[in-house]
């Protein structure tokens, strides 16, 4: 079988560095490490990608995909918008501030992007099915694409989920299992499917095709490097769930630097949790290099992962880059939704508040400078999480037709 990953050359250890061929693999033999893909860039400049197309795969040559993706039927998800958000600054004492809009993406979530690049490597590797464990927001991106590209579809999900969720992974077809438990749980029965029959054949994006899905991730930090015209940002604040995300993001903006794309500023990198999972906060504010497991008690579901596979990762970085790691509870990030949207019209689910409380709570805590450029993500849309802001849900005055009647109403 013939593999075509771009300019991937190999899947490289995080820890302890070991080598191996481009597979479906992501543990390594050594030392159980998780595996990533490792490249060999070639020649990558600005105007090569900015020629592209306006979505991920302008910076194909920078990913684990073959030359030709932009040919085959994908979800061509990315190129969101990067919103000057000056009213939100405003209102928290910030001087340059940025929302990175994920919402915008084919599922309105960035979980678009790193399926994409999964499914590319279900392809390489003959997969006809794929699946994934998730908090809602993936099983959505993973039936969508399935379809997209002509694939099956199986999605794993914690019983209990927002409704709005479950119907969007249902609309797209294949098959959709709630497992009564927790989303960890659900992620350990995934990775006993793998090894059993029944799984033959499958893609699981966040499991053996994990070093691939997870660069999709990556592209975030492109995006927004190139969209502040081919800079780094001061400080960026980010959502952790599994920690995945911020640590790829991270990967892309030391990426762009190796390659002369950008200047070497420093940048600060921020995580944000919800009080009711926030395993890693809990470790970064105690000093310590392990993250405790934690049993998710929170509104933030697609948040809810008690035993983050990076957060040691996430502690890490954040103290690299002279960050930190903070968390909301749920009252704190649903007065954020509501103070997004009224600001800037950006309806963010729960995760989006996430990161805007605790951007807020960095300003007023002293740990964020309100003088450096800022950006925060808001990596899924409001109308996914409604019954957060549910108390919203009624007509200012119901009135009779008539100016005397709004004339008493108002």
């Amino acid at each position: 079988m013939s593999l075509d990953f771009g300019p991937a050359v190999a899947l490289s250890c995080r820890e302890c560095g070991a080598r191996y061929d481009l597979g479906p693999s992501f543990a390594c033999l050594e030392c159980f490490g998780p595996l990533e893909a490792a490249y060999s860039f070639n020649g990558v400049t600005r105007k090569d990608i900015e020629s592209g197309p306006a979505n991920i795969w302008r910076y194909r040559s920078l990913l684990p995909v073959p030359v030709d993706v932009a040919t085959k039927p994908n979800m061509n998800p990315g190129w969101t918008k990067l919103v000057k958000a000056g009213n939100l600054g405003r209102a928290l004492g910030i001087k340059s501030l940025y929302v990175k809009d994920d919402s915008g993406n084919p599922t309105h979530s960035f979980k678009d992007r790193v399926v994409a690049i999964a499914v590319e490597a279900a392809r390489n590797f003959g997969f006809h099915t794929l699946s994934c464990s998730s908090t809602g927001n993936l099983a959505g991106a993973v039936t969508a694409a399935a379809a997209r590209a002509g694939l099956d579809a199986c999605v794993f999900i914690p019983a209990g989920l927002e409704q709005a969720k479950i119907a969007m992974a249902r609309v797209f077809g294949g098959k959709l299992v709630a497992i009564d438990g927790s989303y960890d749980e659900v992620n350990r029965f995934c990775s006993e499917l793998i090894g059993d029959p029944l799984g033959d054949k499958w893609g699981f994006v966040n499991v053996n095709l994990r070093p691939y899905y997870a660069e999709g991730s990556k592209t975030l930090a492109y995006e927004i490097a190139e969209q502040l015209g081919w800079r780094l940002p001061e400080q960026i604040i980010i959502p952790v769930a599994s920690g995945s995300q911020l640590t790829k993001i991270d990967k892309g903006f030391k990426e762009l630097v190796a390659l002369g794309l950008v200047e070497d500023t420093p940048y600060k990198i921020f995580a944000a949790q919800a009080n009711g999972c926030s395993p890693v906060s809990t470790a970064y504010k105690a000093g310590l290099d392990v993250v405790q497991p934690v049993k998710p008690d929170t509104i933030a579901k697609s948040l809810a992962i008690g035993n983050p596979a990076d957060g040691p990762y996430v502690l890490d970085i954040a103290r690299r880059t002279g960050g930190a790691v903070e968390d909301v509870t749920d009252p704190e990030i649903v007065a954020a939704i509501k103070l997004l949207a009224s600001t800037e019209g950006i309806f963010a689910e729960t995760a989006g508040g996430v990161t805007v409380g605790v951007l807020k709570k960095l300003v007023e805590t002293g740990q964020l400078d309100p003088e450096a450029e800022t950006v925060v993500l808001n990596t899924g849309d409001g109308l996914k999480t409604l019954d957060a802001v549910a108390d919203d849900a009624e007509p200012t005055a119901v009135i009779r037709p008539s100016l005397d009647a709004f004339r008493a109403a108002v």
